[in-house]
């Protein structure tokens, strides 16, 4: 049996490690512990999760590129403030230009493997809890991620995917602040089940249609829960 040399294992280690600090710390994040405008101290958060303070560095640069948290020169990282609901409606109107056109191109050129992951997908967003910490949301959320995802990426653009990957990550920290965990699970799953339907039924038109009408449904539902008003239908 082939031994496995010591700098194999290590990266391995170390890689490992890195992820369950990343974990944590968006844990912490998601459930409040860390509040919003709070600094983050490198060397603190690394004696709280008795680690070095690499890993903690690695997850904060991670977690910066989801908005969730923010470096300043000389200052350090900081948990970022709530965002407003101009910045809500803003991302929401980046993902109306970019995902509806996944959609189209999905429903094209994604063949049966595709179909069968996007309706597993589907299955764990119905079979997933949705209670109000992160740890009971968290299937939930990655099965929702898992989803828009694999359209993306069965849209088979090169470009398309790059515009949804760094529209993707932003979605993190508006959940950050919902303080509610997923109320809105019966209404989304039944949008996905309805895109997994148009994406079987192969016309491009309705998968479009129905991406469009499910972010559009998420954006209203989030400003409701903000208490900010709708905006009118199609805009």
């Amino acid at each position: 049996m082939p031994r496995t040399s010591a700098s194999t294992t290590t990266p391995v280690r170390r890689r490992l490690l890195a992820d369950h600090v990343f974990d944590e710390l968006l844990s912490q994040l998601m459930d409040g512990t860390l509040p919003a405008g709070s600094s983050l101290n490198i060397e603190a958060l690394a004696r709280d999760l008795d680690v070095s303070p690499t890993p903690v560095r690695e997850a904060l640069a991670r977690l910066e590129a989801t908005g969730m948290v923010r470096r300043v020169a000389l200052r350090g990282y900081s948990v970022t403030p709530a965002p407003t609901a101009k910045e809500l409606t803003d991302l929401m109107d980046a993902r109306l230009a970019v995902e509806p056109v996944t959609a189209f191109y999905a429903c094209e050129r994604g063949g049966e493997e595709f179909l069968a992951e996007l309706e597993r997908a589907v299955a764990e967003l119905d079979a997933s809890p949705n209670g109000p910490t992160y740890q009971e949301f968290r299937d939930y959320w990655e099965a929702d991620e898992r989803f828009h995802a694999l359209v993306a990426r069965a849209a088979d653009n090169t470009y398309l995917q790059a515009a949804f990957a760094a529209l993707g990550g932003l979605v993190q920290r508006f959940r950050q602040f919902s303080g509610t965990g997923v109320t809105d699970k019966q209404v989304a799953v039944a949008e996905h089940r309805a895109i997994l339907d148009a994406m079987r039924s192969g016309v491009p038109e309705r998968a479009q249609e129905l991406m469009r009408l499910h972010i559009e449904g998420v954006r209203s539902r989030s400003l409701a829960e903000r208490g900010e008003p709708a905006p009118p239908p199609g805009v």
